[in-house]
């Protein structure tokens, strides 16, 4: 599992970064956290609002930063 993390660097992008390692780690998942900055990039997956977060090819988050019990329903193995 990959979880993808889409935005160009700005504070809510890092904090979503934060939120997503944390929810990871407490779930005790085995999922790998990409950091995707590049702006055409993010805009091939169809995002147009930052921060994003997807889990492998399904886009979960758009525009905000999701809570950690969101990010753990979203990698549920």
């Amino acid at each position: 599992m990959v979880v993808k993390i889409l935005g160009p660097g700005c504070k809510k992008c890092h904090e979503t970064e934060k939120v997503v390692r944390q929810a990871i780690e407490e779930a005790g998942s085995s999922a790998r956290v990409e950091y995707v900055s590049d702006i055409a990039e993010i805009a091939k997956h169809g995002i147009f609002s930052t921060p994003a977060v997807m889990v492998d090819a399904a886009v979960k988050s758009v525009g905000k930063v999701p809570s950690k019990a969101d990010v753990k329903s979203w990698i549920k193995e």
